[in-house]
């Protein structure tokens, strides 16, 4: 105990003269020698039950705490999902505007992949009436099929997040008590009083009695406290502790009375400021799950809300109740639970003057202190947890959150499909460009390789010739085909040069033979014989005339456009067999007409 002499420091009062003492709400700081102001923080009060709730998970693996930390709410995962949509969609119209051109552009690329993403909505896209359901696959339903899942996985991680947060919920159930479950309540019971102040424990009188019952009633009991409890006294930094312990301690009766008081000492006045305490209970036989409450009180009442000093003769009280509880999710934990109820202010101070007064006279000079201890024996709590969500309701709020996600979506599908013609047939206008530009690269293929098998002379010179050769041999023998291989076309080619121009009737062929006789006796030379057995032409010039030149089709696709150029081709083979065809009979009529004057000058 330090004892202030004059000079006295600020905030203080001087009483005999030569002692000093603080200013009313006023403590003694040791550490600087000076008078400070005592005020109580919301944070020194502390109340715990014991049983602790929280998540539990490897800490080597995973540290829920940390990811708590960011996540205290669903909002960061909504917000996290909303943003993601909108990214996606602004992304969506970004690359929309971009021009597809003729296939090869990235803008091309990516609006075709994203039409590829339509695994939501491929069978839900606009169609006329009577028509048969196909499977489209757009770039808006790519976009919003997308979008929904971010939103359905956006949603479900907020709905795992609301499962492992509040998988469960602590059901408290309140029923009448009989003796033996109060009986069964025995608690390791510890309580710690301070009262802050100067003061020390010699200045201590008075405890050692413990009341039982309720004053002036039936029950009204006096007993020992050592026969109950352990007590103590220790000196402290803040002042003198109270220490109350009891082990393996029985609760019987509903109110419990302890008191006790410090006094004047010369020149160790008896003053508080405030009582700090600590109550803790511990089941006997568990001593893993303990129940506290601890805190700080002042002087703050209805009447007075200023700073103030205990000294006097009426008692401060300080009231607790204890609740018993049966945790049955811990193996049927019964453990004590300490509540602070309330605290009556005994005889106060809150002016220098009187205080000074009090100090110069030892009739006031006691600081009383009872501890009310009230057991609510009447009910007894029974906690639980119960789970707030089976299989059955995550399965619903799975399918709900599914729903929304793909409905919202489809909505918007139709509604922008309904209003806007346009986007009811881009599928078709990206299927024909990418139709278009896999021709133009497989006809870049067939003249690369023509090229490297042949070389380039043989691709420019021979090309159209041997194509046209090949249309009319499809023209005169087989029907044309597009697909047929390289060597059939080869082989059709090299058929054109054995094509035999001799149109005379088969039956030529079943004739006598003595009709044959004077050509077969003839005296033609041999030369002349040949040139006439190898190209036997009728007498006839009978040339067929030049086919008509076709007509251009309006047609758009690719095959029309084929077929025209194969028609053409095979106009510009006519011609070119015309002009072949007049060059043959020419030379066959000079033949004739030489082999003719040979013949007569042999037979005479």
């Amino acid at each position: 105990m330090t004892i202030l002499r004059a000079p006295c420091p600020v905030n203080s009062v001087l009483y005999n003269k030569t002692l000093c003492a603080c200013a009313p709400g006023y403590l003694f700081n040791a550490t600087t020698k000076s008078c400070t102001l005592f005020t109580v923080s919301s944070s020194e009060w502390v109340m715990n039950s014991g049983v602790d709730y929280s998540i539990t998970f490897p800490e080597t693996i995973f540290s829920f705490d940390q990811i708590k930390r960011f996540t205290q709410s669903q909002a960061v995962f909504l917000e996290a999902t909303a943003i993601m949509v909108l990214s996606w969609l602004l992304f969506c119209v970004f690359v929309r505007l971009g021009k597809l051109g003729d296939g090869r552009t990235p803008w091309f690329k990516i609006r075709w992949w994203i039409s590829r993403l339509d695994i939501c909505f491929a069978t839900g896209h606009w169609l006329p009436d009577q028509n048969v359901v196909m499977k489209r696959k757009t770039e808006l339903g790519g976009a919003f099929s997308i979008a929904s899942w971010i939103l359905f996985i956006g949603l479900f991680t907020a709905l795992l997040y609301q499962i492992i947060a509040k998988r469960s919920v602590e059901v408290h159930n309140v029923r009448a008590t009989n003796a033996p479950d109060l009986v069964s309540f025995v608690n390791d019971f510890e309580f710690n009083i301070t009262t802050i102040s100067s003061m020390s424990c010699s200045q201590l009188r008075g405890l050692g009695t413990l009341v039982m019952g309720n004053p002036g009633f039936i029950d009204y009991r006096v007993a020992s406290l050592s026969t109950f409890v352990n007590y103590s006294c220790l000196n402290t930094s803040r002042g003198p502790t109270v220490m109350l312990t009891c082990n393996n301690c029985p609760l019987t009766r509903d109110n419990v009375y302890i008191s006790w008081q410090f006094i004047d000492n010369p020149n160790e006045p008896a003053a508080a400021v405030g009582f700090q305490f600590n109550l803790t209970a511990s089941n006997h036989g568990y001593k893993r799950h303990l129940s506290l409450v601890s805190g700080t009180v002042q002087n703050r009442t209805n009447e007075v809300d200023g700073p103030a000093t205990f000294r006097g003769l009426d008692t401060n009280i300080l009231k607790f109740n204890l609740f018993p509880r049966i945790y049955h999710n811990l193996h049927d934990l019964k453990l004590i639970q300490p509540l602070f109820h309330e605290f009556l202010p005994g005889s106060f101070i809150t002016d220098s003057s009187q205080l000074q007064a009090s100090l110069q006279n030892s009739t006031n000079g006691f600081v009383n202190t009872t501890l009310w201890i009230n057991f609510l024996s009447n009910y007894v709590v029974e906690i639980d947890n119960q789970n707030i969500l089976g299989p059955v309701g995550f399965l619903a709020d799975l399918g709900g959150l599914y729903c929304i996600s793909i409905g919202m979506f489809f909505y918007l599908l139709v509604q922008c499909e309904y209003r806007i013609k346009g986007l009811r047939t881009e599928d078709q206008v990206l299927r024909n460009i990418r139709r278009r530009r896999k021709a133009q690269d497989r006809w870049e293929k067939l003249r690369k390789y023509v090229i490297y098998t042949w070389g380039s002379t043989s691709l420019q010179e021979e090309y159209f010739d041997s194509r046209n050769k090949s249309c009319c041999a499809d023209t005169m023998g087989n029907p044309l085909r597009k697909h047929g291989s390289l060597r059939t076309r080869m082989q059709q080619e090299i058929s054109l040069h054995t094509i035999s121009f001799d149109k005379t009737d088969s039956s030529h062929d079943k004739m006598d033979p003595e009709q044959l006789g004077p050509a077969k006796h003839s005296s033609t030379p041999s030369s002349v014989r040949n040139a006439t057995a190898q190209a036997s032409i009728p007498q006839e010039n009978s040339i067929p005339p030049a086919p008509p030149t076709p007509e251009d089709g309006n047609g758009s696709s690719v095959n029309v456009s084929d077929i025209q150029k194969n028609i053409q081709d095979l106009y510009e083979y006519n011609a070119m067999l015309r002009d072949k065809l007049d060059a043959a009979q020419s030379m066959i009529d000079a033949l004739t007409a030489k082999s003719a004057p040979a013949a007569s000058s042999g037979q005479t």
